[in-house]
């Protein structure tokens, strides 16, 4: 991934914390005919391995696991709070005209040897990890356990479970942080304006990198 080193973030804790946050994320891998890639969910293992372990699982009809080269290592994309930015915000648009359009974003990149695996108690001990991870903050979270036992038996035979050693992470957050300090705030403004989740979340991650 290109990094210039204004958007770099290498702070382990950042990194992760990034991967934590992020829902749907990318599976990159390379096949007989090229990439393969699919969208899924992913767990973090941090006590896995000097860098943490990523867990998840495909389905069996997904031809990806079948075809992954294990001699290539694999890509998980985690992609964070983004934004359009607009010159308009910019104090440097009132002062001499020369500003362009940009985009703001957040990506975690990680690249490690993937591993599939096929045993339904391991499979089973995922999807319940999974689920518990995305079901903790809801009033009445719903659990595997909720549902019959031969269903959920059933189910795990049409998935295929995936772990991606990290052994490389790499951050990139486009903030702004190429602009002057004027400009900075004026896109933070901008976006605060705009009133959407997406906007307010990278305005936060733009006031953030003010700060270092």
């Amino acid at each position: 991934m290109y990094v210039p080193p204004a958007f770099r973030e290498d702070r382990p804790e950042i990194l992760r914390a990034a991967i934590r946050a992020s829902g749907l994320c990318i599976l990159v891998s390379y096949g007989p005919e090229g990439p393969l890639a699919s969208h899924v969910p992913m767990l973090l293992d941090e006590q896995d391995g000097p860098h943490g372990t990523l867990l998840g699982h495909l389905a069996r009809a997904n031809p990806q696991w079948r075809e992954s080269a294990a001699d290539i290592p694999a890509l998980a994309i985690f992609p964070g709070p983004d934004a359009y930015i607009s010159p308009s915000w910019y104090a440097t648009k009132r002062e001499t005209g020369k500003v362009v359009p940009t985009w703001n974003y957040v990506t975690v990149h990680a690249t490690g040897p993937l591993a599939f695996f096929e045993d339904a108690e391991e499979l089973r001990a995922l999807v319940t990890r999974l689920t518990a991870a995305h079901e903790a903050a809801r009033p009445a979270p719903w659990a595997v356990t909720d549902a019959p036992a031969d269903f959920i038996a059933s189910q795990l035979k049409g998935i295929v479970g995936f772990r991606l050693a990290i052994a490389r992470l790499e951050g990139k957050w486009k903030m702004s942080q190429n602009r002057p300090m004027p400009d900075r705030v004026g896109v933070i403004e901008g976006l605060e304006r705009e009133g959407t989740a997406e906007a307010a979340a990278v305005a936060d991650a733009v006031s953030a990198t003010l700060a270092r």
